[in-house]
C-alpha cells in the first residue's frame, strides 16, 4: 500500500474508467484559439509539447481506446474543474488507483500464485482492499492479513518450485553424490567438487585479482550452455570475486597454468534463478583453464 501511495496522482491515467457520455448529448462548442502575445504562444506550445508520448502511454499502459479520446478529454477537464475540491480529489485518486490495481498489481499477484495450491479470487481481493481502507477489521486485522499473505507466499513458492524444478534439483543432487566417489574428485567443505586435469606452477589469484581463463560450461546432462570460445579466441577476463561462488572458490585455489574440472552444486552456482539455458536449482560442470592474472 505504501508503494501505491507513491504512484497516486497520474492524472492522465484516471479518465479511462469514467462513464462514457451520452452519445446523443450535444457536442461541446470549442472556441477558436487566439494567440495575442509571446506568452500566449508559449503556453499553447507547452500544452502541445507535454503530449509527446502520451497517446502510446494511454494505449499501452492504461488500455485506452483512441476512439474515445473525447471522453478522455472530458474527464481531463472534469479533473481540472474540480480544483481543490477534496471529495473530487479523493474520487479521482480512487479511479487512478483502480486502474493501477486492475492493470498491474492484481495480475502480478495472480501470476505469482499460478501453478500453486492457492489462487487469488478477484472479488475477495477487492473486498479486502476496500475493507482495509475503511478500517473494517470484522473479518481480518491488518497484521494477521500481512502474516497470512507472507506465509502463503512462501509455502506456495516452495510448492511451485518443487512442481516446476524439483526433478532438476534431484538430478543435480544425484549427480554430485555419485561424482564425489569417483577417482581424483576432491570435495571442499562448501560442497564444491573439482578434479585437477593439469596442475600449473604459477601464482594463485586473490579474490580481487583480475584473471584470464578459457572455459566451457555444461549441464549435468552434458548440454553445453556457454564457452569462452563462443566469444572469440581470447580468454575471458574478470575479477575472481565477480562470478558465481563456486568459481570464486576454485579460482582462488588454482595456480596459473592449471586446468580443473569443476562440479558446482546449485547453491554455489545460480541458485533459484532462471538464467537462459540454466534452470533454477541446476548443478553445473565447468572445464576451467587459468591462463593468467592481471594484478
Amino acid at each position: 500500500m505504501v508503494a501505491l501511495a507513491l504512484i497516486v496522482g497520474a492524472t492522465f491515467g484516471t479518465v479511462d474508467a469514467k462513464k462514457k457520455k451520452d452519445k446523443k448529448q450535444k457536442a461541446e462548442v470549442v472556441l477558436p484559439v487566439e494567440l495575442k502575445n509571446g506568452s500566449d504562444s508559449l503556453s499553447y506550445a507547452a500544452g502541445i509539447m507535454v503530449t509527446n508520448g502520451l497517446i502510446p502511454y494511454l494505449v499501452q499502459q492504461q488500455g485506452v481506446d483512441t476512439a474515445y479520446m473525447a471522453d478522455f478529454i472530458a474527464g481531463f477537464k472534469e479533473a481540472i474543474a474540480a480544483g481543490n475540491d477534496p471529495r473530487q480529489k479523493a474520487r479521482m485518486a480512487g479511479i487512478d488507483i483502480a486502474g493501477q490495481i486492475t492493470q498491474r498489481m492484481l495480475p502480478g499477484i495472480q501470476k505469482e500464485f499460478t501453478d500453486t495450491p492457492d489462487s487469488i479470487l478477484t472479488d475477495l481481493f477487492y473486498r479486502g482492499f476496500t475493507d482495509a481502507l475503511m478500517t473494517d477489521t470484522t473479518v481480518m486485522k491488518q497484521q494477521f492479513a500481512d502474516d497470512l499473505f507472507k506465509e502463503k507466499q512462501q509455502t506456495n513458492k516452495a510448492a511451485k518450485e518443487e512442481k516446476l524444478y524439483g526433478a532438476n534439483r534431484e538430478a543435480g543432487r544425484k549427480f554430485l553424490l555419485e561424482n564425489k566417489l569417483k577417482e581424483g574428485v576432491i570435495t571442499t567443505p562448501s560442497g564444491l567438487q573439482y578434479k585437477i586435469l593439469k596442475q600449473g606452477e604459477g601464482d594463485v589469484p586473490q579474490r580481487t585479482d583480475k584473471v584470464k581463463v578459457h572455459y566451457e560450461g555444461r549441464l549435468v546432462d552434458g548440454t553445453v550452455f556457454d564457452a569462452s570460445s563462443k566469444h572469440g579466441s581470447e580468454p575471458a577476463s574478470f575479477r575472481a570475486d565477480q562470478v558465481i561462488k563456486g568459481w570464486t572458490e576454485a579460482l582462488t585455489m588454482m595456480p596459473v597454468g592449471s586446468k580443473w574440472q569443476l562440479y558446482i552444486p546449485y547453491e554455489l552456482a545460480y541458485g533459484e534463478r532462471n538464467t537462459g539455458n540454466i534452470k533454477p536449482f541446476s548443478a553445473l560442470i565447468f572445464d576451467v583453464e587459468l591462463v593468467g592474472i592481471e594484478k
